[in-house]
């Protein structure tokens, strides 16, 4: 019998020991399921939270129910947004104006990049170089930079305080539905996600076969028939995932309609969001965020359906393909004058005007006798803008911007390694569970619109959890977010970079002995560079812009650039405003143009010393 026990022992040793080689040498198993683990806690467990919250009474809730038990299930909060009587201010025209907003912002700026994506792809206007160049730089710079020049320009001093440029230099008052509320917001939105549009649409523009419009052609069609009938259903997938994310972007931006909407009470979803997580009720917060989420995913589910019925989408296959140029005739000329004018008022005009109001000594007043330095370089007066020193000079913003760039750099470098690690258990565990999963639960962020996941992320860090200490207030909390917000996409460029990576490569190393991290340095990375920087200038770039994720989380602790150009125009600084927007956009700028000329030197280098050898 116990020779039995200890072949037994012998053999569940044996089989242990076999485990244990085999997850030795299956390292995408390992980092999949701790990934998983992680991902679960950071994504799916905020929403378990924000559906508790929603679902059970808080603090607050105590003056309406003085018996209740904090913490205990009520249905108090579903009720008080969908049936009270407070319903319709707080949820039903919120709920209105939102999707006005995104639908209306998504069809304008939808139609606007796609338009300039097939000029610049599939037409003969001139300078397509520099135009393609510029029309980009919208998406750089901050969407409420634009909202910050529109106020600069269309001011009235009913609202306002102080004449805006408009009524200064022309002397007229612009009514109010020109200064604030639905307009104003719609345009200053459009003509910053029109180069996102633009971006989707003109990468799938290349791939159009030109020999499918000229058949076309040849059959008798017309140019707007070949449009409307061939080019435009093979990029149904295209155009629907540019109307489905620029659509999901807006629900959740909190910049834009806080500064153009708040000052005449004209609430969305995000700012009737902020406003209940700063009346401390965020109960309701998380029931209207949670709202917000599933309109989202509605969203999505409905372009998959309408997507996924047709099969007729293919515009590569093996035969040979050919891009001509449409030639544009007469209207060559006119079209590249009038995208010209479109692509320099949406990036130049907004700098000028900006820049112009932080150069202005009394507000409303644009003659050039008006004209100062005092709020780049000042030494602070406390005669003007409550003592403040100019911007070069202000610890406080320098601080502020020494912040975002530590946030930009950090979330960056983590968002880029912790993509890599996704994209590779991923493609090395390719067709298994734990690799659908995972490729799922990565792309989940997204969903959640920004002001959504930042009420979410107030809920589950706000108290100590488990060995996590409380991360409200901390700048750990603002990298935390950025991080998981942004993984859908460095995650994705991580899966396109180990697809591109033969697994032979991998393995003849791990014959000759080289550990895991060693090939991961030595092989991976390195072949993976180019998808890997890319990933982390996005995520750079986004997160010295952002402000809709972070701006529930802020303290004087953490502040950051985008937080202290929101205090600012809320206490009617505009030129303090003004000039710190401006600073940001060139450090962004500066920034992108620096990591694109070192990725740039080093793939010559690389090729060089290739071809050396």
């Amino acid at each position: 019998m116990s020779g039995d026990r200890v072949s037994g022992t012998g053999r569940i040793g044996a089989v242990l020991r076999f485990q244990a080689y085999r997850i030795a040498n299956r390292p995408d198993m390992v980092i999949g399921v701790i990934c998983l683990v992680a991902l679960a806690f950071l994504v799916l467990g905020p929403l378990l939270e924000i559906i508790r919250d929603a679902l059970s009474l808080q603090p607050y809730d105590l003056a309406y129910h003085p018996d209740g038990e904090v913490g205990s299930f009520s249905l108090f909060h579903l009720e008080r947004v969908f049936v009270s009587p407070i319903s319709k201010a707080l949820f039903y025209r919120p709920l209105l104006n939102s999707l006005a907003i995104g639908v209306t912002v998504t069809a304008v700026a939808v139609s606007l990049g796609s338009l300039l994506a097939w000029l610049l792809v599939r037409t003969n206007v001139h300078f397509k170089g520099p135009l393609g160049t510029l029309i980009v730089v919208p998406y750089m710079m901050p969407s409420w930079v634009i909202a910050l020049a529109w106020l600069a320009l269309f001011k009235n001093d009913r609202i306002g305080g102080s004449e805006g440029l408009a009524a200064g230099l022309l002397g007229f008052q612009p009514p109010d539905w020109v200064s604030y509320g639905f307009f104003p917001i719609v345009v200053t939105l459009s003509l910053h996600y029109f180069a996102y549009a633009y971006l989707l649409m003109s990468g799938a523009l290349a791939t159009v076969d030109s020999e499918l419009e000229e058949a076309g052609a040849i059959s008798g069609m017309g140019r707007w028939q070949r449009l409307s009938r061939i080019t435009l259903p093979l990029l149904l997938p295209a155009l629907g995932s540019a109307v489905v994310l620029t659509f999901i972007r807006i629900l959740g931006t909190f910049g834009v309609p806080a500064l153009l909407g708040l000052p005449v009470r004209f609430f969305t979803f995000s700012t009737q969001i902020y406003n209940s997580i700063n009346a401390r009720n965020n109960g309701d917060a998380f029931v209207l965020a949670l709202v917000l989420i599933v309109i989202a995913v509605s969203f999505i589910w409905i372009n998959s359906r309408i997507i996924g019925v047709r099969k007729s989408f293919v515009t590569m296959t093996g035969k040979g393909f050919r891009r001509r140029e449409i030639n544009l005739g007469l209207w060559r000329v006119p079209l590249t004058i009038l995208v010209w004018v479109f692509v320099l008022a949406s990036v130049l005009l907004p700098l000028t005007i900006l820049l112009w109001e932080s150069l202005i000594l009394l507000p409303g007043d644009y003659s050039l006798d008006n004209l100062t330095t005092y709020f780049w370089i000042g030494q602070g007066n406390t005669n003007l803008a409550y003592g403040e020193p100019g911007v070069l000079l202000n610890d406080g913003i320098l601080n502020a911007l020494g912040n975002s760039l530590k946030l930009g750099v950090s979330a960056a470098l983590f968002n880029g390694f912790v993509g890599l690690l996704v994209g590779y258990a991923v493609v090395r565990g390719r067709g298994t569970r734990l690799s659908r999963w995972l490729e799922s639960i990565a792309f989940a962020p997204y969903i959640f619109p920004s002001i959504a996941l930042g009420a979410i992320y107030i809920g589950m860090f706000s108290t100590p959890l488990g060995p996590i200490p409380a991360l409200y207030g901390t700048f750990a909390i603002l990298v935390l977010i950025t991080v998981v917000k942004n993984l859908p996409f460095t995650s994705r460029t991580g899966i396109a970079a180990m697809l591109q990576i033969d697994r032979s490569l991998e393995e003849a190393a791990r014959v000759l002995g080289m550990g895991w991290f060693k090939r991961l340095v030595r092989i991976i990375m390195p072949l993976s560079a180019s998808g890997l920087i890319s990933g982390m200038l996005l995520t750079f770039i986004t997160a010295m812009r952002e402000l809709s994720l972070i701006v529930l989380l802020l303290s004087p602790s953490n502040m950051v650039v985008t937080g202290v150009i929101f205090y600012y125009q809320e206490q009617n600084m505009p030129q303090h405003s003004g000039a710190v927007a401006l600073l940001l956009v060139l450090v962004i700028v500066l920034a992108n143009v620096l990591v694109r000329l070192v990725a740039h030197l080093a793939g010559a280098r690389s090729l060089a010393s290739n071809a050396g050898a």
